[in-house]
């Protein structure tokens, strides 16, 4: 009786049905939709009815490739998808086609500076050791797009480290960009959905200069942060000069709308080693006060 081997399921596995359900007998019955797996019916699963369910499986889908891939902690990279890098930055001036453009295409140049400190931020944060357990820290994880998105996995792969690439359908035809991991790089249908799974592992945050995809990331996260829906992380916020000129943080504290201590809820950096040096700082104090 102590040899007995008792069977770990007995019920077939839901790929096994599906490889079955597709090889059932042509009749009108089977035919039929309404004759498919709920799982396999694609118009099903797009019905308007079925939106929580899909809201589920975004959820779970991310979750468990991130379980799976040990990844405990992340850091994310918010910026422009506009930005250009150094090397290319000289083509928006060829393509300018008058004085409006041209002073666009100089402003973009110049920052193409924030391409390389993302790239050398992230390339810091990757070479964090593994924990005891196996888990990876302060995986970088970008919006998956070209820019500052690129950079920052593109500084991941520098040091042979994976990188994740948090991708959303647009109207206008986009793809990852190609330093994602491809086992890493996920594809959302609801912004919300992906923006929660950028910051339910963050354990830092660095928003370089953006638009209005970027202000949307940083002001819920800073949100989250002021209202104390999650617990303070680092948030860098690097090129000072440009948000302080498209942000009056200041004004809102004069307005009385925020308070004087919210605005420490951010912090300026000029640097990839001033950056990773807060995050360290942080997370050392951290270990420090929780020890006493």
């Amino acid at each position: 009786m102590n040899d007995t081997r008792v069977p770990d399921r007995v019920f077939p596995r839901a790929r096994q049905d599906a490889e079955s359900a597709a090889q059932s007998v042509q009749t009108a019955q089977t035919a039929h939709p309404a004759y498919k797996l709920a799982f396999q019916d694609m118009d099903f699963l797009l019905r308007e009815d079925l939106r929580p369910t899909r809201f589920q499986l975004e959820l779970l889908k991310t979750s468990l490739i991130m379980e799976e891939a040990h990844i405990g902690s992340t850091f994310v990279f918010y910026g422009s998808a506009r930005i250009p890098e150094p090397a290319k930055a000289d083509a928006l001036l060829d393509l300018a086609t008058d004085e409006k453009n041209r002073r666009i295409a100089e402003s973009l140049k110049a920052k193409s500076k924030y391409y390389d400190m993302a790239r050398e931020l992230a390339s810091l944060a990757s070479n964090f050791p593994r924990d005891l357990q196996g888990q990876r820290h302060f995986v970088v994880c970008s919006g998956g797009g070209p820019s500052i998105m690129e950079a920052a996995n593109r500084g991941a792969q520098d040091v042979h480290a994976e990188s994740i690439g948090l991708n959303i359908v647009l109207p206008h035809e986009q793809a990852p960009n190609p330093y994602v991991t491809p086992s890493l790089s996920v594809q959302f249908h609801y912004f919300a959905l992906r923006k929660m799974h950028f910051l339910l592992k963050a354990r830092a945050v660095a928003a370089f200069p953006g638009g209005f995809g970027t202000f949307d990331e940083l002001f819920e996260l800073l949100t989250l942060i002021q209202t104390g829906k999650i617990k303070p992380i680092p948030v860098l916020l690097y090129g000072r000069e440009f948000w302080e000129r498209v942000v009056n943080f200041e004004a809102l504290v004069e307005e009385g709308v925020v308070s004087e201590r919210d605005l420490g809820i951010f912090r300026y950096v000029d640097t990839p080693a001033e950056g990773w040096a807060v995050v360290q700082r942080f997370y050392d104090e951290q270990a420090e006060a929780e020890a006493a």
